[in-house]
């Protein structure tokens, strides 16, 4: 069974994830873009070429192959595909298919999960995600033309291409351009940082360090070369991974560490003393610069498991705050409405105001360059008086492997039956089951219990005001998810 989860589909390489199911998935794809109502569930619709898609990869074993037969399959429906050249970002792709007018594209990654895994993320025309409507009609052909033997639409690569049906592209060109939009790289040459920048093997790598060039910025790049397996460790921007990083700055080649997952739409950094800076911490200080350094204004949208710090900020400034379900595709509903000035979850997807719906780690990194040349500070003393002004803030997540997918409306239904009053002797205020369970304190605590949607993993987070109740809420939190299961 195939199914897409929070972000696409995902599953082992030569288990699942294989060229044959690929081709399946993707005659699936072809056959769902192709129907009259396919972005219906849009509210904006964008004027699109119907017959034209975009297909980009990242590093991963393999992604370029199984992008060049993505590509094979939506040649034989009739599309023009452009096909990345190389191994690209995924809001790189994801702005290409926007700026091609594509009615969809197609991204070979499975993101920051952990080698041995590739996945396909499908791209909405307005350069997002595709929503949730949309990726269960994909199911549901993919389903009806198992029902009826109907295998996969497959043109010759090179027929293909002569017949102009496959098109090689640099999506890195306009990326380049629409972040010059965004960035002030004049303000960055006015102090011009030194930075080190960890690519962690994957498709952001010399992205970064590239559109930096001419600024004066000294960028030392790490894990930059091509390496299918990741050095053997998860793509993802989290202390646990950056080791690499920390010694980069100990051996005094930056000031400021930023890094950013296998396929680029994730952040995460280290200060000059290599002490790691959360996306939460990354996001509330990317909201105090655009409100007192830019003048911004606009919604505030996180993900539930993203830091209360986000919500004290938002109303500092009387901005209107959602929350949403984890995933980059719920926060691409409100931006896709407009009047967004941010949006971001704690896995470190986030963007701001004039960038397509989708999370970006490169234009992130790019952004805490600038704070970092604007305030003319280190960036551990804009984190020091970020958490005078809304801190003391400690935050955790512990991932549980299941053995077997759990139902997450059964789970949530059975924590909801018998919510504790209090947890460490503070009240429990408020329950929430938007997406998994999430019990907020009185003191704006909370304990978040949630099954991922792209692994077989229950997660467990929390956040508090002191290092003693992370470790309460967390005991309590893997006991009850636990027993639950």
């Amino acid at each position: 069974m195939i199914h897409f989860g929070t972000d696409g589909w995902r599953a082992v390489i030569s288990d699942t994830f294989t060229f044959g199911n690929l081709r399946l998935v993707t005659q699936a794809i072809a056959d769902a873009v192709a129907a009259p109502d396919w972005d219906e569930p849009l509210r904006q619709q964008p004027t699109v070429d119907a017959h034209t898609m975009v297909v980009g990869f990242d590093t991963r074993f393999l992604s370029d192959r199984y992008a060049a037969d993505v590509a094979r399959v939506l040649a034989g429906n009739g599309y023009t595909v452009h096909l990345a050249h190389a191994d690209a970002p995924t809001p790189a792709i994801s702005l290409a298919v926007r700026h091609l007018k594509a009615i969809a594209g197609v991204m070979i990654t499975a993101s920051h999960n952990a080698p041995r895994y590739n996945g396909v993320k499908l791209k909405a025309s307005y350069g997002g995600s595709a929503l949730p409507e949309q990726c269960r009609r994909v199911e549901v052909y993919l389903s009806d033309n198992e029902s009826r033997g109907r295998g996969p639409n497959l043109m010759d690569f090179e027929q293909a291409t002569a017949k102009g049906l496959i098109r090689r592209f640099n999506p890195t060109t306009g990326y380049f351009d629409h972040l010059r939009t965004l960035i002030n790289f004049d303000l960055i040459a006015s102090r011009a940082p030194r930075v080190v920048v960890d690519s962690m093997f994957g498709a952001g790598r010399g992205q970064i360090k590239g559109i930096l060039q001419g600024t004066g910025c000294e960028v030392f790049e790490i894990r930059g070369e091509m390496n299918p397996g990741f050095g053997g460790v998860h793509p993802e921007p989290i202390v646990r991974y950056l080791g690499p990083l920390a010694g980069a700055i100990a051996a005094g080649h930056g000031e400021l560490g930023v890094a950013t997952d296998g396929d680029a739409d994730r952040i995460g950094a280290m200060d000059g003393r290599g002490q790691f800076v959360d996306p939460h911490k990354i996001m509330a200080l990317a909201l105090r610069y655009l409100v007192e350094k830019r003048g911004l204004r606009g919604k505030v949208i996180k993900t539930v498991s993203t830091s209360q710090m986000i919500n004290r900020l938002a109303d500092r400034y009387g901005l209107e705050l959602h929350e949403t379900p984890v995933g980059f595709n719920h926060i691409a509903d409100y931006m896709i409405g407009g009047d967004v000035l941010i949006g971001g979850e704690e896995s470190g997807g986030i963007s701001f105001a004039g960038h397509i719906p989708e999370g970006d780690g490169v234009l992130m990194g790019l952004l805490l360059v600038e704070m970092v040349a604007a305030y003319g500070a280190p960036l551990e003393e804009l984190v020091a008086d970020l958490l005078k002004t809304v801190g003391p803030v400690y935050y955790e997540r512990k991932d549980l492997r299941i053995a077997h997918p759990v139902n997450k409306a059964a789970l949530t239904r059975k924590l909801c039956e018998d919510p504790p009053g209090d947890l460490g002797g503070v009240r429990v205020q408020e329950v929430r089951s938007l997406d998994g369970i999430k019990y907020i304190l009185a003191d704006d605590s909370w304990l978040l219990i949630r099954p991922s949607g792209t692994e077989p993993v229950l997660r467990v987070y929390a956040e508090a005001r002191e290092p003693r109740m992370i470790e309460v809420l967390l005991s309590f939190g893997q006991k009850v998810a636990q027993d639950a299961i």
